[in-house]
C-alpha cells in the first residue's frame, strides 16, 4: 500500500513540475521561441508577426578567457512586421541597463518580444571581427 502511495505521489509531482515549467501567459498561450541567423526572417506560427534579425549593432561582451571590469553587452537590431502596423526596428540587448538605453525585452502591438541569447560568444583568440555575419539570436514572443 505504501508503495502505491509513493508511486502515485511521484506521478502527481512529475505532472505538476512539467506544467509549472511552461512559459504560459494569462491567456493560456505559451511564448514562441525562434532562432534567427543574421539577415534571416521568419513568420511566426502562433502569432501574425514577421521577425527579421538584421545585424548586431554593438558587441562589447567580455571575451571568454579574459578578465574584464564590465561583462559587456550585445545589441541585436530586429525588424518586426505586424499586419496591423508598419514595420518597426528594435534594438534588443543581452542585459537591461536603463542608463545606457539597453533593454532585453519590449512591447509591440500587444506582444512582448525578448532577446534570449546571442551566439557565438567572443573569445580572446577570435575577437569579434570574424563574428560579423555569423551571429545567431534566440527571441521569445508572447501575446500579452
Amino acid at each position: 500500500m505504501l508503495c502505491k502511495v509513493f508511486i502515485l505521489s511521484l506521478g502527481i509531482y512529475s505532472l505538476v513540475s512539467c506544467t509549472s515549467q511552461k512559459n504560459v501567459n494569462a491567456y493560456g498561450k505559451e511564448a514562441e521561441s525562434i532562432d534567427l541567423s543574421e539577415g534571416q526572417q521568419k513568420l511566426l506560427k502562433e502569432y501574425p508577426l514577421q521577425i527579421k534579425f538584421n545585424r548586431i549593432v554593438e558587441e562589447s561582451r567580455c571575451p571568454e578567457g579574459v578578465d574584464c571590469i564590465w561583462a559587456g553587452v550585445a545589441v541585436a537590431e530586429v525588424e518586426l512586421t505586424d499586419k496591423a502596423a508598419k514595420p518597426i526596428i528594435l534594438n534588443l540587448a543581452t542585459t537591461d541597463m536603463q542608463a545606457k538605453g539597453y533593454q532585453k525585452s519590449t512591447n509591440f502591438n500587444g506582444y512582448t518580444i525578448a532577446l534570449q541569447n546571442v551566439a557565438p560568444y567572443p573569445t580572446a583568440e577570435r575577437g569579434t571581427q570574424d563574428l560579423k555575419g555569423n551571429y545567431k539570436i534566440s527571441i521569445s514572443v508572447q501575446k500579452k
